[in-house]
């Protein structure tokens, strides 16, 4: 079978047929990224059902809700005796990250995208959360899970953890609608420096199942630890983010004669 450059790459061994997500789920996870990146531009066509069905090694069946579920995200149209193509607004924008101006970038970020509360919660800090915010071991934290969204689609899973006295001045229902960095400031907490930490990292289930991602997918780890006018630690941040959706711009150039200087 001869299937375009564009499909290259897929094959029945990324399905996993032990998971709980659906095989046709799993399938339109691997197009929707073939959509997403760019190998399946807008107004062209993707192969027909039973060249897919072949490809997967599965049924028809499986491969046409695959489709279907593609074309009730708008990402293609389905037409008979044409077949399926991708629509204009399948290509969704990205959130663009930078360096040197790192704080107004995540007030920002906090404005282009929407974010869902999954859960508020006081826990004892977690021994490297509690180093970095420079409290006892047995400190009790406020743990905060939220979802963020871009163009409707989720983009980020971010774990939050503050300290009490900050979070007690702050709603969790106000998170959804406002930058959480304004609500710090609000609180007496402005943020005045932030230190990040970035990697790759595989997508775990329940991480992969709020990002509408397969199991196991690359992600873009970024842990964050902002520090208020007088050096307190106030916040920190383990965001997860689809590296299709979001990505960091460094320049690097020599300063004076010596040091090196990077750039966003």
């Amino acid at each position: 079978m001869d299937l375009p450059p564009s499909i290259s790459g897929l094959g029945p061994e990324q399905l996993d047929h032990s998971a709980p997500t659906p095989l046709y789920h799993q399938i339109y996870l691997l197009l929707r990224e073939k959509i997403r990146s760019g190998d399946f531009p807008a107004h062209s066509l993707i192969p027909g059902e039973q060249d897919l069905a072949k490809l997967f090694n599965v049924s028809r069946v499986t491969v046409k809700r695959s489709l279907n579920e593609l074309a009730a995200h708008d990402l293609v149209s389905r037409h008979r005796g044409r077949g399926t193509v991708v629509t204009a607004s399948a290509a969704l924008p990205q959130v663009h990250g930078r360096f040197d101006n790192l704080i107004e970038s995540l007030l920002t970020l906090g404005v282009e995208t929407q974010v869902q509360v999954l859960e508020v919660t006081e826990t004892v800090a977690p021994a490297a959360v509690a180093i970095q915010l420079e409290v006892e071991s047995a400190t009790t934290v406020q743990r905060v899970v939220r979802l963020r969204m871009l163009a409707g689609e989720p983009f980020s899973y971010i774990v939050q953890y503050m300290p009490l006295d900050i979070a007690s001045r702050i709603n969790p229902a106000d998170m959804e609608t406002v930058p959480t960095l304004v609500l710090m400031e609000r609180a007496g907490a402005a943020a005045h420096e932030a230190e990040e930490w970035i990697t790759a990292v595989a997508a775990e289930p329940h991480v992969a199942v709020a990002l509408e991602i397969s199991p196991g997918s690359p992600l873009l780890r970024i842990e964050r630890l902002v520090r208020d006018r007088n050096g307190r630690s106030v916040q920190i941040i383990h965001g997860m983010y689809r590296p299709d959706r979001f990505k960091y711009h460094v320049r690097s150039g020599r300063k004076g004669m010596g040091g090196w200087k990077s750039e966003g």
